[in-house]
């Protein structure tokens, strides 16, 4: 049972949501050692060219939404067909490169950051993009904490990731997402900015906002068909957010952009580094419920009408079922066409599971058992309620996926018209 939708108090708050075996599992350190083994000779990134193709011209509604269908069919497309028709279990599609663990903003709600860990380096960096191409995956998603603390890094990273036919997807809480940043990042090729914002004016535990961003949120619009990378706010429900969920929906349709949602979620395991655990005022509470039921139809109801929700409608309507602990098995395909990349170049399955000291390998040398992700999955499952992963887990249905081709085909594949249903 989640406790997802109660307020830990001080003297009953538990630092994890796992069942207590399976935390003891993936807490106990597997391996003598987690850091990535160097090779004879440090690799670097190579230095970005910027500009590469001097000024940027303007492209067209059409050209723009060719351009992108063209680009996420070579990053989602080829690689998820190919995962269905060669052998073997590790097909990855998706991959997280945790480039940062810290983060220059503090949300109560956020467990994923310490200010005390180093960032990546470019070695570890250049050897999991060669080795993730290697093994197929064309989608990298920078993460953090805030990717974007060193932007000269992001930009090499982004840089070299594009020369090998990736797409690079760029989450930030927009603080140092300044114009001169998004030139060169967008230059250098990348192809989504995950914009994370909870409200419009900051509020108390909820720092990413749009109001301090506003010039920077608009530059960023502004220069899109220049460029042709995409954007789409990612919003997070919590109890004190829940009106300003509703205008970053109007923003988002105003704008033609796509939304996503997520329901705040207490720890999967324990993150000693948390101090927000206790007495939090944006975790739910059970009073809560109905609001936030009430929010969930409406968000529902805003797609229908045309609003770009990247969320599925199934899953909408399991966030009722995740607050009050009993969301059923979804067929997650972590460690399988999903993985992340620690910032020392270490492996897991996915983002909940970034403080598990299980060993599950390194860059070039994974140790993912589907055995042991599937028994593992048996308890995870039903305290975890990640978007994306579930988006891949629901798209590994043929049915699904051809009725969704089908559909872009009569829009004449100009423009993508919602997620796989």
């Amino acid at each position: 049972m989640s406790d997802l939708g109660h307020r830990p108090e001080p003297e009953s708050a538990s630092p994890f949501r796992l069942d207590v075996p399976l935390h003891e599992l993936l807490m106990t350190p597997t391996a003598p050692s987690r850091l990535l083994l160097p090779p004879a000779e440090k690799e670097c990134l190579p230095e970005p060219i910027y500009p590469q193709r001097g000024k940027p011209a303007r492209r067209s509604d059409f050209q723009y939404t060719r351009w992108k269908a063209w680009r996420h069919w070579k990053a989602l497309g080829t690689p998820y067909f190919k995962s269905r028709l060669l052998p073997g279990d590790f097909h990855p599609i998706i991959a997280y490169l945790f480039t940062e663990w810290k983060c220059n903003l503090d949300c109560h709600y956020c467990w994923a950051f310490d200010n005390s860990v180093k960032g990546m380096t470019e070695d570890v960096a250049k050897r999991s993009i060669d080795w993730l191409h290697d093994s197929g995956c064309r989608l990298l998603a920078l993460m953090g904490g805030e990717p974007l603390l060193r932007p000269s890094f992001v930009h090499k990273v982004i840089y070299y990731a594009s020369k090998n036919d990736m797409l690079v997807y760029v989450p930030t809480n927009g603080r140092l997402l300044r114009p001169d940043v998004i030139d060169k990042l967008a230059d250098a090729g990348m192809g989504t900015v995950n914009l994370a914002v909870d409200c419009i004016e900051q509020k108390p535990g909820l720092e990413k906002a749009l109001a301090p961003i506003r010039s920077y949120f608009e530059y960023l619009l502004k220069r899109m068909h220049y460029y042709g990378y995409t954007v789409f706010l990612n919003v997070c429900i919590t109890r004190t957010n829940m009106d300003d969920v509703k205008e970053l929906a109007a923003i988002a349709r105003a704008n033609n952009l796509g939304i996503d949602f997520h329901i705040v979620e207490t720890p999967m395991v324990e993150q000693p580094h948390y101090k927000h655990l206790n007495d939090n005022s944006t975790f739910l509470r059970p009073e809560d419920h109905p609001k936030v039921e009430a929010l969930i139809d409406w968000i529902i109801e805003q797609k229908k009408n045309g609003l770009k929700v990247v969320n599925q409608t199934r899953r909408l309507q399991q966030m009722k079922e995740f607050m009050h602990g009993e969301l059923a098995p979804w067929g997650c395909r972590a460690g399988q066409n999903t993985l992340i990349i620690r910032v020392d170049g270490t492996l897991a399955p996915c983002f909940p599971l970034y403080s598990a000291k299980y060993d599950w390998g390194t860059v070039g040398d994974h140790k993912f058992d589907t055995r042991q992700l599937d028994e593992m999955k048996k308890s995870c499952e039903g305290h975890c309620f990640s978007t994306l992963n579930h988006i891949v887990s629901y798209c590994y249905n043929n049915t699904r996926v051809f009725r969704w081709l089908a559909k872009q085909a009569a829009h004449g594949f100009r423009e993508a018209t919602g997620a796989i249903e």
